[in-house]
């Protein structure tokens, strides 16, 4: 197994993606191919005694920067970005992880990959934690504006990464939405409600709309919505979770009484902190193109890189784009479309 890391990606590059290549390398045994700044890559190779075996270095005269559009973005052709991309299209590398600019991954993705059969548009997606297990949302930002069809197809996608993944036998499948009825929601979601209803009657194990508690409920393994929805939700999510540690260490250290049973409950508290932490999942894959990728926070930790290279790996093991294509043509031609 090797994964490309965009060692010029994220806020602290390329100190930080290179630690987290590191650690994967020595952690899960993954060969790993750093692509950015030779120089400076090699100066924080330096620091560090590692596995040389595992790791490469290939050259990319130019990086993106985090607030950089898109389109200007696909023109920098050497770009680690660019470079990247290309070394897994060769065959090369086997995934593709960036903590760099969002819409210049999924740009130059498209652009270099190409997306999988009958995919219209491909989704950014996050993994969340429930009460019995966790919940796979998308898209979570790459399109804010979409069709019934598009929807269909995210819940297409994410049913199966969330069985050959995610490991989850027969993963159930909701909409997200204002409330449970078949009649609730705006057109988008009525629409589409009807497509996933149509696509229950050929296997997928769609279960009705989800609202939003339902994303923590359990009730549901998939949950699918628009990007502009998802990343709110997203967002609140991440913002919740790191209140909710903040408040649990303020509240233990303000009180002599809470400190003493802090050490009773420390194995508790840390099993906590690890189920809400968004750095043990690494990053979010970008499901629709044609090779695996992950894309990280720009503010990723070397924890956090570390996991997004283990899940860009399972990803890339599962097979997981032959099985959407599957699903695509089994599922996805409905009502015409």
């Amino acid at each position: 197994m090797k994964v490309v890391l965009d060692a010029m990606g994220g806020d602290h590059a390329p100190h930080v993606p290179v630690m987290g290549a590191l650690q994967a390398a020595k952690d899960y045994g993954i060969n790993i191919i750093l692509v950015g700044d030779e120089s400076r890559i090699k100066e924080e190779l330096s620091k560090y005694s590692f596995p040389a075996e595992r790791i490469e270095v290939v050259h990319a005269d130019e990086s993106v920067s985090m607030d950089e559009q898109p389109s200007r973005a696909l023109k920098k052709r050497n770009s680690s970005i660019h470079i990247g991309t290309r070394l897994l299209k060769e065959g090369l590398a086997d995934a593709f992880v960036s903590a760099g600019n969002t819409g210049a991954v999924m740009a130059i993705s498209l652009f270099t990959l190409g997306r999988l059969e009958g995919v219209e548009r491909p989704a950014i997606s996050a993994i969340l934690p429930n009460l019995k297990s966790k919940t796979f949302l998308l898209d979570v930002g790459a399109n804010v504006d979409c069709k019934p069809i598009h929807l269909l197809q995210f819940a297409i996608m994410g049913e199966a990464y969330a069985k050959y993944v995610l490991k989850e036998e027969n993963p159930k499948v909701g909409l997200l939405n204002i409330g449970e009825e078949e009649r609730k929601g705006n057109e988008l979601t009525k629409e589409t409600y009807q497509l996933l209803k149509a696509a229950k009657e050929k296997g997928l194990n769609f279960v009705g709309n989800a609202e939003g508690r339902d994303i923590y409920s359990g009730k549901f393994d998939v949950i699918v919505c628009d990007g502009f929805v998802g990343n709110v939700a997203l967002k609140l999510s991440e913002s919740l979770a790191n209140i909710l540690a903040k408040i649990l260490k303020e509240e233990i250290e303000s009180h002599f009484v809470s400190r003493i049973g802090a050490i009773t409950l420390k194995p508790a508290i840390r099993s906590f902190k690890k189920r809400i932490d968004y750095e043990e999942w690494g990053g979010a894959p970008l499901l629709g193109v044609r090779a695996p990728v992950i894309i990280s926070h720009g503010s990723s930790s070397a924890k956090a890189i570390k996991n997004a290279i283990k899940v860009a790996s399972q990803f890339a093991e599962s097979h997981l784009n032959e099985h959407i294509e599957e699903n695509i043509g089994k599922y996805g031609k409905i009502n015409g479309n």
